[in-house]
């Protein structure tokens, strides 16, 4: 089958959502800053692999001057090592992020000035799921949340477009992971979003697609619910729904699939083989589909068919769905592998398998005609 780029459709047709107020961004840079009491430490808030990342200008800086007046008295060095116990969690993060330790410090000033006023507790944190990739798929509440938080942990796939919604006093920070490579392990996630949300703020975690599917949500929600933090979830479009929506495949049908599982290709570390699944996921009825699979499609396409599922079920691999730069490839379900690494398509890719990828306009599209006749129809679709 044909490696096929995006297709046009209704949401690559209009502007994406735009907020004036909050368009202007500068290119990421690496910001030093001197800590008294340790060497320059080049700042956490840049991208950490080849998608270009953006930086609001001041972010360390904005609104704090007056605050800075009430925290010189309090101490006389910029990372003073802590003297007490309670504060070492704190020390040990600002270790690493000597910029947040001085936002945490604001925070906590602000929160004990406010607390003189009216009781105060800790801050929220919202895991907001952004959807598949296309800022228009966002939902109305996902950009309510992000336009008002403090500060945002965003992971690899939350796309810059989302990233321009943000809004202008907020601080962000890149805490993304990649297969073998991880920014912040996860337990450091935890602890800043717990620290962030003890000391008031509202603490926003920005993820691709839903918070609550293969995106590590539960964990997050588990750890802060348990320290006695309130987490809300913001849902997003999972990528299973946005990519088939995409290319014109119903994940369920009548006659053709009754149900839908999700898998991934990836297990935690000395967890269960995450294949172990495919003797019962081999159904003619149900459709897959793989999240994280690139790596370990050869062994899972395999071991579906040794377990009854046919050789030419219908398949398809998208590497960043809804996206301007999705590519995509139809392949029967013997062959998918082969043509995921003949088009060499990357990380994150979703894989479909199932009768049900056979029903979108695009398949199959073996030849320039059939690709140009399938655009045509999809094109047709949502006009």
């Amino acid at each position: 089958m044909a490696l096929v780029s995006r297709i046009p459709s209704l949401s690559s047709s209009k502007t994406h959502l735009k907020n004036p107020k909050f368009s202007s961004i500068n290119p990421i840079y690496s910001l030093q800053i001197q800590c008294s009491s340790s060497s320059q430490s080049s700042s956490p808030f840049t991208e950490k692999h080849s998608i270009v990342r953006y930086q609001r200008d001041s972010w360390l800086y904005n609104n704090i001057t007056s605050t800075n007046n009430q925290l010189e008295h309090q101490q006389s060095s910029f990372c003073p090592v802590p003297s007490d116990s309670s504060s070492i969690r704190d020390y040990d993060i600002a270790l690493q992020l000597p910029e947040l330790k001085k936002l945490l410090q604001l925070l906590k000033v602000k929160r004990e000035y406010e607390s003189g006023i009216c009781k105060r507790g800790p801050g929220n944190v919202f895991l907001v799921g952004t959807g598949p990739g296309d800022p228009e798929l966002l939902t109305l509440k996902a950009l309510r949340v992000i336009q008002s938080a403090d500060l945002l942990l965003y992971d690899r796939l939350v796309s810059n477009e989302v990233l321009d919604l943000v809004g202008p006093d907020a601080r962000l920070l890149y805490v993304g992971k990649t297969a073998g490579y991880h920014s912040r392990t996860q337990e450091e996630i935890h602890e800043l979003l717990l620290s962030f949300a003890k000391a008031g703020a509202t603490v926003v975690r920005l993820k691709g697609g839903d918070p609550l599917v293969f995106g590590r949500g539960g964990e997050e929600m588990d750890f802060l619910q348990r320290q006695g933090i309130v987490v809300k979830i913001i849902p997003g479009i999972t990528s299973a729904s946005g990519i088939a929506a995409e290319l014109g495949i119903p994940l369920t049908h009548r006659g053709v699939a009754n149900s839908v599982r999700f898998l991934t290709g990836h297990s935690r570390n000395g967890g269960t083989d995450p294949l172990f699944v495919a003797e019962n996921a081999a159904d003619l009825d149900t459709t897959l589909v793989v999240y994280m699979g690139l790596s370990t499609l050869p062994s899972l396409a395999s071991k579906l068919m040794r377990h009854g599922l046919p050789p030419d079920t219908p398949a398809v691999a998208v590497e960043r769905g809804t996206t301007p730069q999705q590519r995509m490839v139809f392949a029967e379900l013997k062959d998918l592998a082969e043509e995921i690494s003949l088009h060499q398509l990357v990380s994150p890719t979703l894989i479909m398998i199932g009768k049900v990828v056979a029903l979108s306009p695009l398949w199959p599209a073996s030849t320039t005609e059939d690709l140009a006749l399938a655009e045509k129809k999809t094109l047709n679709i949502f006009e």
